[in-house]
């Protein structure tokens, strides 16, 4: 596959007329493109940012998400951040453990 991760994909949603307009003229006002908009917030997710990871735990909150899963999540954080700092490891060493205690925690 040594295309991929080039190829150019869209991505749609539904929205109201309202919160469209009120988000164009609000990223025209940060001069900022919409696509880059959320390319920059698919980034954060995944990278899992620190401070966007704040925000998809209180929209969690908004919604009807157990608290023991909630819970859970939260753990899996925390012991993430600590592995990192422990060992210093590299991305692919992380996701393997991070893999790997998914998968115990299913047992």
């Amino acid at each position: 596959m040594p295309n991929y991760g080039k190829t150019i994909k869209q991505i749609c949603f539904d929205s109201t007329d309202k919160l469209h307009a009120d988000l164009k003229v609000r990223l025209h006002y940060d001069e900022i493109k919409i696509k880059e908009f959320f390319n920059e917030v698919v980034k954060a997710y995944l990278n899992k940012n620190e401070h966007f990871m704040m925000f998809i735990d209180e929209v969690k909150e908004q919604k009807d998400i157990s608290i023991r899963k909630r819970k859970q999540i939260k753990r899996a954080r925390s012991r993430e951040k600590e592995t990192i700092n422990k060992f210093s490891l590299k991305e692919s060493e992380i996701e393997n453990i991070f893999d790997i205690l998914e998968k115990e925690q299913n047992l």
